[in-house]
């Protein structure tokens, strides 16, 4: 393997020469390069063994990378930064994600190449051999020796990865004038992406679980679960409630969701817009949340927090998960045989599930969890709809005779639209009965 020589000068400078053997075969060609300093030596070094014992592309002996080649501003993470920093549409917290993983998981490995064509630039093997080392867990070549064992990522990590990827780089041929000639992500093979991994991440709780999650939550933790359960709110959403949100729609008491929490750049939670244009809704609800919330309001000013933390601020979620949520979930196991280890999240997944098994349209469904897109709704929930198979049939039935009368497929009212009445859980006791 590379190995880095110090060798001293006759006139006392030392000279630093980085030595391997060509694919790092013992009858290789022998072969070196020298430099003046230790750190460039030693970037060297981890290139050579990056390229598997080969000199790396681009690399002109005694000359290094070709220098109009290499300018600054179009080293990989400089630039990759600066197309996150230019990218319009993402909360704060987002750009700072994006920023973090850019370091975290591609500079290690693109940090000593150029986006542009040319001598020193980032070529489509480059990214193969960094998906396989995504996915092996492999360290880069720029981490250092010492460094703890990097993680294996699942494929779906990996692609999201790649997706970030592929936008800086496309970001290049798009620049004008176009700074390389095609995306080496382009033709990138990626892990196969188990169809069932997003369902795996997703815990639908019956509503007899939900129950027992319920009874075993303390007594400051029942009322924010139990609006995360009936609206299917976001945390960020249901912990920015405030009594100037409640209102009156078509005659039914409403949730008007105009704010949510979010991290700015520098981590700090501040109120801001919801997460998309359509999570920006007036969501209907049951008397009975209704009551609840108004309790709570109650001598509250307009802009105060609903829900709040043991010391008056705002709910941090790790503390409630820590001190509230994960001590539910051990008591439900232990009292009802809890089997699912469900997220807060999930709550929100399970109200989803409840209204799919109440036959309730996905359009409807859309609307009422904010999602921007029915596809979206389609992709996460979409294999929960095979429990209406006997209803589809009946209706294709019914189509395919004139003669046939419409199918009472549905025996109470639905809802028809995300503004309709739904009445979820009622939560009271897990040993009691549950209406519906």
């Amino acid at each position: 393997m590379a190995y880095i020589e110090t060798k001293e000068r006759r006139g006392g400078d030392t000279t630093f020469v980085v030595r391997w053997r060509s694919a790092g075969a013992r009858n290789g060609k022998r072969e070196s390069e020298s430099f003046d300093d230790l750190p460039s030596a030693e970037k060297f070094r981890d290139l050579v063994k990056a390229h598997g014992e080969h000199w790396p592309p681009g690399w002109t002996r005694g000359h290094g990378f070709v220098a109009d080649r290499r300018r600054k501003e179009t080293m990989f993470e400089p630039f990759a930064l600066a197309y996150v920093d230019r990218l319009t549409g993402i909360q704060g917290d987002t750009r700072s994600k994006y920023k973090t993983r850019i370091r975290a998981n591609m500079t290690p490995w693109f940090g000593p190449y150029s986006v542009e064509d040319g001598e020193g630039s980032i070529r489509r093997e480059m990214v193969q051999d960094w998906v396989n080392d995504l996915e092996a867990g492999r360290l880069a070549p720029l981490d250092p020796s010492d460094r703890k064992p990097r993680t294996k990522y699942r494929p779906k990590t990996i692609q999201n990865e790649h997706g970030l990827l592929f936008s800086i780089l496309q970001a290049a041929v798009d620049a004008e004038p176009s700074l390389r000639a095609s995306n080496p992500c382009a033709k990138t093979r990626l892990p196969r992406l188990d169809g069932a991994e997003d369902e795996e991440e997703m815990v639908f709780l019956e509503r007899e679980e939900w129950a027992w999650i319920y009874e075993c939550l303390s007594d400051d933790a029942k009322d924010l679960g139990e609006a995360i359960a009936e609206t299917g709110f976001r945390w960020g959403e249901a912990t920015a409630l405030q009594p100037r949100d409640l209102r009156r729609r078509n005659g039914r008491p409403a949730i008007r969701v105009q704010r949510a929490w979010k991290k700015d750049e520098n981590g700090k939670s501040i109120l801001g817009a919801p997460k998309t244009r359509k999570a920006r809704r007036t969501v209907v609800i049951t008397h009975k949340l209704d009551r609840m919330l108004r309790r709570r309001a109650k001598g509250l000013a307009p802009n105060a927090l609903i829900f709040t933390g043991p010391e008056g601020g705002k709910w941090d979620p790790g503390t409630f998960r820590r001190l509230r949520w994960l001590p539910a979930i051990e008591l439900a196991a232990e009292k009802y045989g809890l089997l699912k280890r469900p997220r807060i999240h999930d709550l929100r997944h399970s109200h989803a599930s409840w209204l799919i098994a109440a036959k309730v349209p996905l359009p409807a469904i859309q609307g009422r969890l904010g999602h921007e897109s029915i596809t979206t709704t389609v992709d996460r929930y979409g294999h929960l709809l095979d429990a209406l198979d006997d209803e589809v049939m009946a209706a294709v039935e019914w189509a395919m005779d004139p003669t046939a009368q419409l199918p009472g497929m549905l025996p109470g009212p639905i809802l028809t639209s995300a503004t309709d009445q739904v009445s979820l859980p009622q939560q009271r006791s897990a040993a009691g009965p549950i209406t519906v």
